[in-house]
């Protein structure tokens, strides 16, 4: 079971210290990384971008990809249910280690059903609201 390690910034400005900062934190042990190039738009959809398709590519059965925060992977509800569908697919685990999310599996499923579990379509329709929210606060 590999350790996976996503990073992406957003302009070649900018660095990816905080996201060290927060994995080195998370004690990943052996970690495989795999960081987009600077300033790879966070408007591309997760599954189009080059490192994160070699991470996919890479990745087999009971591997956990590891993020800093939500949003150096996806920034819409769109995205992140398609990227959990395939994680969940692929039987990939994802950990997010920003404090909101960092005791939870966003695939995690029922280990007699093979679902997602009850608890997880609930945080990814709370992120969805959260979107909806600030696109209400935007239109306004």
């Amino acid at each position: 079971m590999a350790n996976l390690v996503y990073k992406r910034v957003s302009t070649d400005q900018q660095s990816t210290a905080r996201q060290n900062l927060v994995l080195d934190e998370a004690g990943i042990e052996d970690p495989v990384v795999f960081e987009e190039d600077p300033g790879t738009s966070s408007r591309l959809h997760p599954l189009q971008r080059p490192k994160f398709r070699a991470l996919l590519d890479y990745a087999r059965p009971d591997d956990t990809v590891h993020i800093s925060e939500m949003f150096r992977l996806v920034r819409g509800t769109g995205h992140i249910l398609d990227v959990v569908d395939v994680l969940h697919r692929d039987r990939l685990a994802l950990r997010i280690h920003d404090r909101a999310f960092s005791a939870m599996d966003l695939t995690a499923r029922h280990p007699r059903t093979g679902e997602l579990l009850s608890t997880v379509k609930f945080m990814v329709l709370t992120l969805a609201a959260g979107e909806l929210q600030r696109d209400l606060q935007f239109a306004s």
